[in-house]
């Protein structure tokens, strides 16, 4: 039984029993059962709908219902039911690394599998992404990058995005950047999958409607050798989110919204499942960012109902058939939250956790040194587009320096490349350029998590910082007495401008 979460905010309504929810309250049916509007466009690719369990029409009794979360894992362990509490074994659809992870994982599935271990589990699932420290001096993180270029030769990974000349990244075609950017603009992304990386971020790829989680080393060193993993199934918490968008507002707003609301601990290896009309509403690059920061409220994985949104993304990126599923009507989830978005406002995250929320208006007489548009989190062509279009809408210069580190290749070509809307065919190349913006830089992690010291745009003195990225813990970025503002491209682009932190509607409205 779903319990009722009572909360003071304004913008979380009181969650009635799970009774008088219904499941068509938030679930669109086209989202339950495939109808012939879809199957169309999707039957190429999708396999099959694991739909809503019905009644038995012998006994008339009811299966137990199942979430998103727990339908995939069950399909995974090769099992008809789990429960929350389970401990299965699990098989791994794709297993991502990184520069920073890979090698230890790779030296971990030497070390136990032998030193003559020459096989992994499938040449073809595994992804090798670097991405964290690329752009610097430090031999040391250059030499991870290295190593795992020599694992990768000898057991013939098939996508391992490699980058060799640091003085130009365009001249390595195969480099894309950010892991988790990179993995859905490359296929690596399906509904109904199980998706692991030695990145806690890795939940990001929930918005496709999968399973998607971070793991360590040694997880991914057993997984580089028998593409399998120990897993203990999640309860479900539900955040239902509905009303209309406001234009001032982006998903970035949405999370920090709800991670103020259940605190860093709240969701503590839990599934975070999102639905609602505004969720329907959000792009897949939006649903990425809303995903991209369960963990920050503790969650095992975040996850999203897969629509015609997320199937026209997967289908133009990958021909690997996938297999959507959806909660059950009588699904079980331990806590229920509802939030009018109409009536949210623009929100940061004040030093030095991820959970100190405040609304962007009352910190205005918080004085920044920088803004840092990049990451996972705000790295994305979108983000980038919702920086140029406020920037273009002002018609002014920063006050501070303002860094943007564009997640991948891909996002930096758009950059440079598409026309932001109503910008008179502007690039956001163009209207950064304008507003006084330091040049987009090589796409990376870039300083998002600090780095060597010569990374770019790193915190290296104690200033005040406000940030697209996901932690402001000390030290996050760099400089340990660094103050870091999280928010999203609307609101770091508006307090760029003021040299303040800046509520975007003074700009967007």
């Amino acid at each position: 039984m779903a319990s009722s979460v009572i909360s003071s905010s304004p913008f979380v309504c009181k969650s009635p029993a799970k009774k008088d929810l219904g499941f068509s309250s938030f679930r669109k049916p086209s989202q339950i059962s495939i109808h012939g509007c879809q199957r169309k466009s999707i039957s190429r690719k999708i396999v099959s709908v694991m739909a809503p369990q019905r009644s038995s029409s012998t006994s008339g009794s009811v299966k137990t219902g199942m979430t998103m979360t727990e339908k995939i894992l069950a399909k995974a362990a090769e099992k008809s039911q789990v429960v929350p509490g389970d401990n299965i074994w699990v098989n791994v659809d794709v297993l991502m690394t990184h520069d920073v992870c890979g090698p230890g994982a790779f030296g971990i599935f030497k070390r136990e599998f032998g030193d003559n271990a020459k096989v992994v589990w499938d040449s073809e699932k595994i992804v090798v992404i670097p991405d964290h420290y690329i752009f610097t001096t430090d031999k040391r993180a250059n030499r991870n990058v290295d190593i795992m270029r020599e694992h990768c030769r000898e057991q013939n990974i098939k996508y391992f995005y490699d980058i060799t000349d640091l003085g130009d990244f365009r001249a390595n075609p195969d480099y894309k950047g950010v892991c988790h950017v990179a993995l859905a603009q490359e296929g690596h992304c399906r509904p109904g999958e199980v998706l692991l990386g030695t990145d806690s971020h890795t939940c990001t790829a929930g918005a496709f409607g999968q399973f998607a989680t971070g793991i360590g080393n040694t997880d991914a060193g057993f997984v580089l050798g028998t593409g399998k993993i120990l897993l203990k199934v999640p309860p479900t918490m539900r955040f239902i989110l509905d009303g209309e968008m406001p234009s001032y507002l982006q998903a970035k707003d949405l999370i920090l919204q709800i991670i103020g609301e259940i605190s860093v601990a709240g969701a503590t290896y839990k599934t975070m499942e999102f639905s609602g009309t505004t969720i329907e509403s959000l792009t897949m690059e939006e649903r990425m960012t809303l995903c991209n920061m369960v963990v920050e409220a503790g969650g095992k994985n975040g996850v999203i109902p897969p629509d015609a949104t997320t199937f026209n993304y997967v289908e133009n990126r990958t021909s690997v058939p996938f297999q959507p599923v959806y909660s059950d009507a009588n699904a079980s989830f331990v806590a229920d939250y509802r939030f009018d978005v109409s009536k949210l406002e623009p929100v940061v995250a004040k030093p030095h956790s991820p959970d100190n929320r405040a609304l962007a208006r009352e910190c205005k007489d918080v004085k920044i040194d920088r803004v840092y548009i990049g990451s996972c989190t705000g790295g994305k062509t979108e983000d980038f587009m919702a920086a140029a279009k406020l920037f273009h809408a002002a018609g002014k210069q920063v006050k501070v320096p303002t860094f943007l580190v564009p997640a991948t290749q891909k996002v930096w070509m758009d950059v440079y490349a598409l026309p932001v809307p109503g910008a008179g065919g502007k690039t956001c190349a163009q209207i950064f350029e304008e507003a006084g913006c330091d040049t987009p830089t090589s796409p990376s992690c870039g300083a998002c998590l600090g780095g060597p010291a010569d990374t770019y745009a790193r915190l290296n003195e104690p200033q005040v910082c406000v940030s697209t990225t996901n932690r402001n813990f000390p030290g996050r970025m760099g400089h340990k007495e660094g103050q870091i503002y999280l928010a999203s491209p609307y609101t770091a682009a508006a307090s760029a401008l003021t040299g303040h932190v800046t509520d975007p509607r003074e700009f967007l409205q």
